[in-house]
């Protein structure tokens, strides 16, 4: 994985002031650096600048970027951040079409596939991947992103010019650009947050290249180009034909995304998604003599405070052990503490750019950087919820039926510390809405499908679409801003293609969720694992976190010149902070409840005061 960067403008040559594009460019890595600090390099010609950060996986001496490459007289260069997982079924052909390779980095196999097959070669890659091509010739360039989103990519368009990068922070480093908020962004912040619209920047004129989409920009403007999307077809497979595709395809996945020059961990939560991973990598490294790092997480104080509720019923940790008693890894049992963690909400919005799920990304990002100290690549088990229907919206009646997005479903709470005249102003409830029912209208629907099965597909699609993107979002940020890969087996595309059009009742049988994948993997995992209920992840039950919280946010609202404070009603949030804190009821997702509320506007108020924002 690395950071990219970069910008083009065919009105200014930038060789005539070489010096002063080339600081861009440096200035762009350095603000990326975290995403690679390995080795820096750059490319600039009349119309283009390129900048790469790179954090070494693949051919650790031959791979720097950007990879130019001379065929004939043309002239083509690369800046790649990602991992492509199918390079040797694309090598060959290639070399029979007379290319030479002089690494074994996947760049270089990207680079060769464009110029051999053209811009819509993106379809034969299998990976994760943000990149970016020039064609000195026909003066394009193209920007691609991956099929689902693994991989952030950012850009702002306009006045003729284009300017991109891994992360927004990096294309404010051109002077053209500067953060400002507009009434758009406030509101994706405080109605769809910490999710977002795709596409949506959330900063005036930035924007993001769309998953499964690829962009050229040339003299004549830009032109934005569906190469991927989720589709609908019928489901001809019996179960036991399905059990044995899923298998094959989560087996192959995991198989294919421990390719690596470096090792391999994993994140195991003591869940039956990321034991999967696990069970799988341990394999794999055993035929390879080899012992795999895993790695899972909690909170100081857990084993005292832990409170069950309906969305978190019980610990993770004795299910961790059970799989290491079956998979004796390398495992390091990570913990944060209260204090930590409420430090690290600052640093989540560093490396997000925008607040996020509060001490979620707060803690995975502290977690990660102790992974880092060993590690440099781990896999995870995100996703399978979305695809599979772990989530209960998908089989909860209440939740299912409701008329807007599922897991925002309590919207009052996100104006509970609002001024009156910004809830009328921003009309929270209307903007999600609006975006859920937009977004509901894409969703692919097949002749003659029951209306409760066009409901779930509406679900799966709205959870791959929305949800997803968040977590892969907070996964992608949280690991690189340490320098460490995540990989993600079960959103690889062909997992998600199938399994999106496999009926639900081959999904959920018996009222258990995810049955499915479960057959699929039952001689994989112990069988306390293999039919435990969803948890999801971690959070701390430690009173003296809340106390810090209210701490914080207290002070934040007894200043006058706080970023947020033309928002907030001070009566409201002091009445709030003087109530209980409610720890089993969310209002996004499963985890933001009380605390996490308060922890996202403390997010709010240090994202507006680091980027100098006004409302």
């Amino acid at each position: 994985m690395c950071g990219i960067a970069g910008f083009c403008n065919f009105e200014c040559n930038f060789e005539d002031n070489n010096s002063f594009y080339t600081k861009i460019l440096k200035d762009m890595h350095d603000c990326l650096s975290h995403r690679g600090n390995d080795a820096f390099g750059h490319y600039l010609k009349s119309n283009v600048g390129l900048s790469h950060a790179r954090l070494s996986i693949r051919d650790i001496s031959n791979g720097n970027q950007p990879i130019v490459r001379r065929i004939g007289c043309h002239e083509y260069a690369i800046v790649y951040n990602g991992e492509i997982y199918n390079t040797d079924e694309l090598v060959p052909e290639l070399r029979r079409a007379g290319f030479v390779f002089h690494t074994t980095s996947d760049t270089e196999v990207i680079l060769y596939a464009f110029i051999h097959f053209g811009p819509n070669f993106v379809n034969r890659l299998n990976g994760i991947f943000a990149f970016s091509i020039w064609d000195d010739e026909k003066k394009q360039l193209y920007l691609y992103r991956d099929r689902v989103g693994v991989k952030p990519f950012f850009y702002s368009s306009q006045n003729k010019r284009l300017i991109f990068a891994s992360e927004p922070k990096a294309l404010f480093c051109h002077p053209d650009i500067q953060p400002r908020l507009r009434k758009e962004g406030l509101q994706e912040i405080l109605a769809i947050g910490p999710a977002r619209t795709m596409g949506n920047g959330i900063f005036e004129n930035v924007k993001e290249v769309l998953p499964g989409h690829y962009l050229c920009f040339s003299k004549n403007g830009m032109t934005d180009y569906t190469y991927w999307d989720l589709f609908s077809c019928e489901h001809k497979d019996s179960y036991s034909e399905t059990v044995e595709k899923v298998s094959f395809l989560i087996r192959d996945a995991v198989k294919r995304q421990m390719v690596s020059d470096v090792p391999v961990c994993t994140f195991l939560s003591g869940g039956i998604d990321s034991s999967i991973v696990t069970a799988l990598a341990y394999q794999y490294m055993k035929e390879h003599d080899e012992t795999l790092n895993t790695f899972s997480f909690d909170f100081k104080g857990n084993d005292k405070y832990f409170q069950s509720n309906s969305f978190q019923p019980e610990r993770d940790l004795p299910y961790v052990n059970i799989m290491l008693e079956q998979y004796p890894s390398n495992h390091t049992y990570l913990e944060c503490d209260q204090i930590v963690l409420a430090d690290a909400l600052y640093a989540a919005v560093d490396a997000k750019d925008f607040p996020g799920m509060a001490d979620v990304d707060a803690s995975l990002l502290y977690f990660c950087s102790l992974v880092k100290q060993r590690n440099k690549v781990a896999l995870t088990g995100e996703c399978a919820d979305e695809i599979f229907g772990g989530y209960p919206w998908f089989y909860r009646p209440d939740l299912l039926n409701r008329d807007g997005f599922p897991w925002s479903s309590d919207m009052s709470a996100r104006t509970l510390f609002l001024k009156d005249e910004w809830i009328s102003s921003l009309d929270l409830a209307n903007y999600s809405y609006d975006h859920y029912k937009t977004s509901l209208a894409k969703a692919p629907v097949l002749v003659g499908e029951s209306e409760e099965e066009r409901k779930r597909r509406g679900i799966a699609y709205l959870n791959i679409k929305w949800f997803m993107q968040t977590l892969l979002d907070r996964m992608d940020r949280t690991s690189m801003y340490s320098g460490l890969e995540a990989r993600v087996p079960f959103a690889d595309h062909r997992i998600i293609e199938y399994v999106f059009n496999v009926p639900w009742e081959m999904k959920y049988q018996n009222g258990v969720e995810k049955a499915l994948l479960r057959d699929a993997v039952k001689d994989l995992l112990p069988d306390q694992l293999l039919h435990r209920k969803k948890s999801p992840y971690p959070k701390t039950y430690h009173p003296g976190y809340e106390q810090l919280l209210i701490q914080r946010f207290y002070q934040i609202i007894q200043n006058p010149n706080a970023p947020i404070a033309p928002l907030i009603d001070k009566g409201k949030a002091i009445t709030f902070l003087k109530s209980p804190k409610e720890y089993g009821k969310p209002w996004f997702g499963q985890l933001m409840a009380g605390p996490q509320l308060i922890a996202y506007f403390i997010q709010l108020n240090y994202w507006m005061e680091k980027y100098h924002l006004v409302v």
